[in-house]
């Protein structure tokens, strides 16, 4: 493998790339590497998995989607943390008639 050309090409591939994280969609590897996987990662590592033809970049749509299941995730895990942190408070009678004196 000549490093040469292969960094050569990272640094290629890195400049095309925009922005400073990009969605990637997986391909099937012989190691057992699943396609179709999204992830967002740094150009850095966008590049070499590019390069090894580990990934590719997502379409337009594609990152859409992923960012917005994304979303979804973080509002529905806020949600969900906020309903375990609720407290509840049991007030007697005769205390909530003493709150109102």
């Amino acid at each position: 493998m000549d490093l040469r050309a292969y960094y050569k090409k990272l640094r290629e591939a890195e400049e095309l790339l925009p922005g400073e994280h990009v969605v990637l969609v997986s391909s099937a590897t012989p190691e057992g590497g699943k396609a179709g996987v999204r992830t967002e990662v740094p150009k850095s590592v966008a590049s070499k998995l590019i390069v090894d033809g580990r990934a590719r970049v997502a379409t337009e749509e594609e990152a859409w989607m992923f960012r917005e299941e994304i979303r979804e995730a973080r509002d529905r895990f806020e949600r969900e943390d906020a309903a375990r942190r609720m407290q509840v408070v049991v007030v007697s009678q005769p205390d909530l008639q003493k709150g109102r004196n």
